[in-house]
């Protein structure tokens, strides 16, 4: 009993609840600040509710209440107590109740393949014995005393104690009468150094908007979905053949409401989810409302990884906006962040006292660049985790899809560390071996467990075979963004187009290597922060030539081999910096120039969707085909798309100088429609072209029998196909 009233027992089912000694039966009761308690049976008709005598003795000068007796007690009874203020309580005494994770349970958490651990751990609603109420749960293996902390009962550390599940290193304990809404943390003590901490639920499903820092006891959804046509459409989708066109979103600061407050997800649902759909868009990439403390981390420093953020409503105001996406034709991805969490004293770090979900090891378990710790991969139970937290995502909101943030840094040990700040794996290498089988179990189990679902890796190394299956020993992702791509594209665009010329190989080099992975080409927030300007203001040369040159950009990026994704703002050329404090700048779009970049990204989409040879050969590298790469001097690049039977031509001239009779070979055609012209009069461009169609002359020409002499509009894109 000392131990219990020190705060130091592993298991207070030993002291507390209903024991038989020889005939007697008694029941005990810790019960801080309580002055007079006696029992009551929970059912009105047994006998011994009408008992007056039923009252129990305090043990000493302790909180320790006892009652002895020879009844044969109820196996469930209600404690009332005064305390010394004469304030009355009553609860179901939660120690009456038998252990409640089955050793099952235990099994497949200690293997790391409780693919439903979110219904075991955190704090799940449940019925036991005909009584509703709450099952909290938490892993702590190095804890002397895990306490369930809250509302309920006046945060006192030392009214709830759990108990723990021998080596499992799982605490538990079921509590009656628990309401949804009520505020709760665990109060863990650590066994050597008898530090008190107080977590947060890292299993929690809803917490407090911060800078407040406690769970919150979620209500049971009672969501009903409209989206059955979508997933069972989605099941029989071939991604790698079809068009997926992606707009990144922080929902933070797409729009607010007049005065600054963020719109909710329903609201959000109804105004942007028609927004990008008259865009053609196909998906929404949203970054990360995994719940965060920290606005100015975008997300991307989680701690509540099984609670979509509160700062727009609840669990099910998410479900809306996932389903209203769906029943409007459009997937949903979201960003998820396995690779790294802050440093929060209230979260996972050091979570029972010590480095648990994190590595012990310094030169392994902290990324000194961005000031967060890294996950230990080689920990079972942190696998299970964050799998499971994956699972939790697609399984509960439908999503469509996730993309996995800093795999680089998952992958290498050198990650963003100077010499000697970093060891060597155990074969002498700078591979994370951990991590490698953590990201290869990730994407197997994502994939069986959810198919048609796919998960991108933001990857920006040479790392081989990252979206190639793991039976073929890659790492298993559906795809991988070209960051590549991205950086040599931007570069050359920056460039003064009198320059460009000295540059060419950069707009060539990609395609060396654009069939080694199955790539997303993104222009994505990551290049419109930090004083990096926005996309338009990247764009060198006067006013005209930048939004030009912006339009001209997005002709190649949706003719380019590669999926597509485009960052918020960016579709309207955006002329500031993204901001997450602040909406989007949407009065430009009172200019002309700002509706007809708009509206160029609409057109794009549309024939990208519409147009088999821009989409079905993205993988392949039968699906492109240069017509003339060497034009360096006048900065042209000419090529073809093929796929299912049909091929279009795009001609791209990167200066502002027209080309009248630029001759190029192309297959048998009678004639070609100019189909789209970046520098269109209706994209506010300077109407330079070939009037909508070119006929095909019988000049031979580039190893062709035939060939066409075209009209190329100053910094702009052509579109041919045949007729």
């Amino acid at each position: 009993m000392q131990r219990l009233t020190e705060g130091r027992l592993h298991d207070p089912f030993i002291v507390l609840g209903k024991h038989y000694i020889a005939d007697n039966s008694i029941i005990r009761a810790w019960l801080p600040g309580a002055n007079k308690v006696r029992i009551e049976h929970t059912d009105f008709n047994h006998s011994i509710f009408q008992r007056p005598d039923l009252i129990m003795q305090r043990i000493g000068e302790t909180d320790l209440f006892e009652y002895s007796g020879y009844e044969n007690l109820p196996p469930h009874y209600r404690l009332l107590w005064q305390d010394k203020q004469g304030q009355t309580f009553s609860t179901i005494d939660p120690y009456s109740f038998a252990a409640q994770i089955t050793d099952f349970d235990l099994h497949l958490i200690k293997e790391g393949k409780h693919h439903k651990i979110y219904q075991v751990l955190g704090a799940n609603h449940r019925e036991v014995d005909g009584i509703s109420g709450v099952l909290f749960a938490t892993w702590a293996p190095n804890a002397q005393r895990v306490s369930v902390i809250g509302d309920f009962n006046r945060w006192n550390g030392l009214r709830h104690p759990m108990r723990c599940r021998g080596s499992s290193g799982i605490w538990e304990l079921f509590i009656p009468e628990v309401r949804p809404g009520d505020c709760y943390k665990f109060e863990i003590c650590h066994r050597d150094s008898g530090k008190l901490l107080q977590k947060m639920d890292i299993y929690g499903q809803q917490f407090e908007l911060r800078p407040k820092t406690a769970s919150v006891i979620k209500a049971n959804s009672d969501y009903h979905w409209h989206d059955q046509l979508w997933l069972e459409q989605r099941l029989q989708r071939d991604w790698q053949h079809g068009p997926m066109s992606i707009y990144e979103c922080h929902l933070g600061s797409w729009r607010r409401h007049k005065h600054g407050q963020w719109l909710n997800y329903r609201e959000l649902a109804e105004q942007l989810v028609p927004y990008i759909q008259s865009l053609g868009f196909t998906h929404i990439e949203l970054l990360p409302i995994t719940e965060h403390p920290f606005d100015g981390s975008w997300g991307y420093q989680t701690l509540g990884y099984f609670a979509p953020s509160s700062r727009f409503g609840d669990a099910d105001d998410f479900r809306y906006f996932v389903d209203y996406c769906h029943q409007h034709h459009i997937g949903v991805l979201l960003d998820w962040v396995a690779s790294h969490f802050p440093k929060d004293d209230h979260g996972l770090r050091e979570y029972d006292g010590g480095p648990l979900y994190e590595y012990g090891d310094p030169l392994k378990g902290e990324h000194q660049a961005w000031d967060t710790l890294v996950f230990d991969y080689d920990r079972n139970e942190v696998k299970n985790f964050l799998i499971a937290n994956a699972l939790f995502w697609l399984e509960e909101f439908h999503l469509d899809g996730l993309r996995v943030d800093a795999v680089a840094s998952m992958l290498y040990l050198d990650y963003s560390r100077p010499e000697g700040q970093w060891q060597p794996n155990i074969h002498g290498g700078n591979e994370n071996l951990e991590a490698v089988t953590f990201l290869q179990t990730l994407n197997e189990r994502v994939h069986h467990n959810h198919p048609g679902v796919v998960v991108i890796a933001e990857e920006s190394t040479a790392w081989p075979q990252v979206s190639s299956p793991t039976y073929l020993g890659g790492l298993g992702f559906s795809m991988k963004w070209n960051m590549g791509w991205m950086h040599d594209t931007l570069e050359y665009m920056q460039q003064d187009p009198i320059y460009r010329h000295y540059h060419h190989d950069k707009l060539t080099f990609g395609l060396l290597y654009a069939w080694s992975e199955n790539f997303v080409l993104a222009l994505s927030h990551d290049e419109v922060v930090h004083e990096k300007k926005s996309l338009l203001e990247k764009m060198p040369g006067d006013n005209w030539q930048k939004f030009a040159n912006l339009r001209l950009l997005y002709t190649y990026l949706f003719t380019y081999p590669g999926k597509k994704l485009l960052f918020m703002g960016s579709e309207f050329a955006q002329r500031n910096e993204w901001d997450h404090d602040q909406s989007l700048d949407w009065s430009l779009l009172q200019h002309q120039s700002h509706r007809g970049v708009q509206q160029l990204v609409s057109d794009l989409n549309k024939l990208y969707c519409q147009q088999p040879a821009l989409y079905a050969g993205d993988f392949s590298e039968a699906g492109f085909q240069w017509l003339d790469c060497h034009d360096s001097d006048q900065s042209v690049l000419s090529y073809s798309r093929y796929g299912e039977g049909q091929h279009i031509i795009v001609i791209v001239n990167f200066t502002p100088v027209p080309r009248y009779t630029y001759r190029i070979g192309v297959p048998k055609a009678r004639r070609y429609r100019e189909q789209l012209n970046s520098d269109s009069s209706i994209y506010d461009g300077s109407n330079v072209g070939n009037w909508g169609e070119v006929k095909v002359d019988t000049i031979p020409w580039m190893g062709y029998e035939q060939s066409i002499a075209l009209t190329l509009p100053p910094l702009a894109g052509l579109i041919l196909i045949p007729e």
